[in-house]
């Protein structure tokens, strides 16, 4: 895994109540819908999915009415399309009075692969408690069953432990309570003549929809938390579709309003209880506040907000200073790490260095509309950190070069032409030298660092081949069976998981949704 746990039992947090308070002006309206059960279905091999592992249709839902179910009878339900809510369901029994209880096991997938997986043989590091099943015994039936929890799935397996050899248990009516905090996209979709393009946009569409809940989530399945590099991606996301600009206020008021007491900004928070910052911190991510703030204010001034987080996105920056030396060179510090993507199979120490000057970028725009006389220290410090990044590029191989074994990899290369280290001639070259001498891509676990390469494809100036790595990645996932865009995908490990089993895998994961960012931004060529 790319981090270890983080314990931090010591520190201390500030809890802001009128930011706060403003982060709860701005919660968003649940809405619901009643999602019906579509078909039943039946796992098959399929060597074009994921895992090798199909689906065929094998009846209706009046088949499934009809259907008497007793010992280690099993039927999987198919919604049709991935949901993120509740399920409803009628259960009654057949045959003699009812002489013993209905034991039953629910297991909810947002991918049939997940079903061909047993949670009994997980042995993974993260909780097994986010595998998303259920076993219940029910004592008296009929029963109008509602589940308590939330789950995101579009596959449901009822597998009967046992009834009775008397009787038969009856199942009918499936239904699913969806919820989303938003509806239809506000802002019209790019013109896309090409059908995998189109696919592509409407399944990083699906993505955002089901991630924007409360706050954004990362992932509806799993965690459920609001992380600040998620959130970055999600927001210019959603600028580009349903532009729910107070939803980005809320989430920007929580983290804002729970910094710890040196002004450091958590990684991610709860919210599904109290407001709870998480004692987790990763260098990037923190920096990624700034970002955010800036983004939002470039789609309109707010000057409220501004005002209210500017202070704060200014501390976490004098925090940082402790990870910068005075000749502009960046200190990778492994309790403070640059996260980047899941992978460790590149060092990240030019990244870090780069995410640092974008970040300051964005400050140095926030402090001008602040009219903040640091704006000067600010843009000397940057002068600084771009002529050690700089320093970092090697003349003789043409790539930037990372860490003290001076490795040459794709994300460097990508994070210093976002961080426009370079001229513009100078990054359309070195992106045209990647495309020619690291691609294909490998080592590269997340959908977060392939939408990073994409975009510096397209900022410098490659458009023919940031849409062939869209296609070829998030395309890729469309075609073995995604209806959502997954947390981690590597296209020649399809079955990474960065937990030790797709079990665990969120395959509805918010930051895998900047297609339709990217196509909207960039797309229309």
């Amino acid at each position: 895994m790319a981090f270890k746990f983080q314990i931090n039992n010591d520190l201390k947090f500030n809890h802001r109540l009128d930011l706060l308070k403003k982060a709860d002006e701005n919660r968003p309206e649940i809405h619901r819908q009643t999602i019906t059960g579509q078909a039943l279905v039946k796992l098959t091999d399929d060597v074009t999915k994921l895992e090798g592992i199909g689906l065929e249709q094998e009846g209706t839902m009046a088949d499934l009415a009809s259907r008497k179910l007793s010992r280690d009878g099993k039927v999987i339900i198919d919604f049709g399309r991935h949901v993120v809510g509740r399920f409803k369901i009628h259960i009654e029994h057949t045959g003699s009075p009812m002489d013993a209880p209905l034991a039953v096991k629910f297991r909810f997938a947002e991918m049939p692969n997940e079903l061909a997986h047993q949670a009994s043989e997980y042995d993974g590091w993260l909780s097994k408690a986010w595998i998303q099943e259920e076993t219940l015994h029910l004592d008296s039936l009929p029963v109008d069953l509602e589940l308590p929890r939330r789950y995101s799935f579009r596959y449901v397996e009822i597998d009967v432990i046992d009834s009775s050899p008397k009787w038969q248990a009856v199942f009918s009516n499936p239904t699913a309570v969806a919820q989303s905090a938003v509806t239809t996209p506000t802002v019209a979709a790019p013109k896309l003549d090409d059908p995998v393009l189109q696919r592509i946009y409407q399944v990083g569409l699906n993505t955002l929809h089901d991630c924007m809940q409360d706050v954004f989530e990362d992932g509806p399945k799993r965690d459920r938390r609001l992380w600040l590099g998620d959130l970055r991606l999600q927001a210019l996301a959603n600028y580009a579709t349903y532009d729910n600009r107070a939803l980005v206020k809320r989430c920007l008021y929580l983290f804002g309003a729970m910094t710890t007491t040196d002004g450091r900004i958590s990684a991610n928070v709860f919210t599904n209880q109290d407001y709870i910052p998480d004692d987790t911190f990763m260098y990037d991510y923190s920096l990624f506040f700034i970002s955010t703030l800036d983004d939002l204010e470039k789609q309109g001034e707010d000057r409220e907000i501004l005002e209210d987080l500017y202070p704060i996105a200014k501390k976490q920056w004098a925090y940082t200073q402790r990870y910068i030396a005075a000749d502009g060179r960046v200190k990778a510090d492994e309790d403070y790490p640059v996260f980047v993507d899941w992978s460790n199979e590149f060092d990240k120490t030019a990244c870090g260095q780069a995410i640092t000057i974008y970040a300051l970028r964005q400050l140095i725009d926030l402090a001008k509309r602040m009219g903040d006389a640091e704006v000067t220290k600010y843009q000397e410090q940057l002068a600084k950190l771009e002529d050690y990044a700089k320093g970092l590029f090697d003349a003789k191989r043409g790539f930037f070069v990372s860490g003290p074994d001076r490795e040459v990899n794709i994300a460097s290369q990508v994070w210093m032409v976002l961080a426009h280290v370079l001229d513009d001639d100078a990054n359309q070259a070195l992106m045209k030298k990647t495309v020619e001498q690291l691609f294909p891509v490998r080592g590269i676990a997340t959908p977060y660092m392939y939408h990073h390469v994409t975009e510096a494809l397209f900022e410098a100036g490659l458009h023919d081949e940031a849409i062939k790595l869209m296609k070829t990645y998030w395309g890729k996932m469309c075609q073995l069976g995604a209806d959502t865009y997954w947390e981690a995908f590597e296209p020649e490990k399809p079955a990474f998981s960065p937990y030790g089993s797709p079990i665990v895998n969120s395959y509805c994961h918010a930051w895998s949704c900047t297609p339709v960012y990217l196509l909207k931004k960039y797309g229309q060529h």
